[in-house]
């Protein structure tokens, strides 16, 4: 009733492949990824291979499209806000720049203290007595 002690399998030794078989294997070249996707299509019905291959195909196009328009899109934005908003920064730039010099001219022949006052109601200079 006892089982012979040959048959027995200890689970923490490893089942060792023939050596045959090891040779085997290790003379065969490593697949690339490629490789393996192109054996693996061979199990998939033709029309599911379609299909998948319409859908890449597809998905590509369509980023590449989106990619194209977006490059576009933002050329003619930024070129355009350059175009209507270069002129109205230099206006600007210029008003300041001949305000900034009124008020050298201004301050050179009033004086020091006189070259910052507006005429306004609340900015009149002190009446002498």
């Amino acid at each position: 009733m006892d089982a012979p002690k040959e048959d027995i399998v200890e689970p923490n030794k490893e089942l060792a492949l023939p050596e045959s078989i090891e040779d085997d294997y290790e003379d065969e070249p490593d697949e690339t990824f490629i490789e393996r996707i192109i054996g693996l299509t061979e199990m998939f019905p033709e029309p599911i291979r379609d299909l998948t291959e319409n859908i890449f195909t597809l998905t590509e196009k369509g980023v590449s499209s989106f990619y194209k328009f977006a490059c576009s899109a933002s050329w003619i934005f930024f070129t355009s806000s350059m175009i209507l908003f270069a002129p109205v920064i230099f206006e600007t730039e210029r008003a300041q720049m001949e305000q900034m010099q009124k008020s050298q001219q201004n301050q050179m022949l009033l004086g020091p203290g006189h070259g910052s006052l507006t005429s306004g109601p609340g900015n009149a200079p002190p009446i002498p007595r």
